[in-house]
């Protein structure tokens, strides 16, 4: 195969490869940062467990502290 030839589809195939790897990096990167809104669900979702956890123990009523 001539030189040229060779060089022209060895540039080619290197600009392909290389434009579909920022292609797909396109599609995997997000467009906006997350992480805020991330770190707000996780400080809500902790909330959430706290109170529950708050509301579900057991607390007698107040007639029988005073048994006690």
């Amino acid at each position: 195969m001539d030189d040229e030839k060779l060089k022209l589809i060895l540039a080619s195939l290197g600009g392909l490869v290389f434009s579909l790897i920022f292609i797909l990096l396109a599609f995997v990167l997000p467009l906006k940062d997350t992480s805020i809104n991330q770190e707000l669900k996780a400080k809500q979702t902790l909330e959430k467990i706290s109170r529950g956890i708050k509301e579900g123990q057991h607390r007698p009523p107040p007639d029988e502290k005073n048994n006690h």
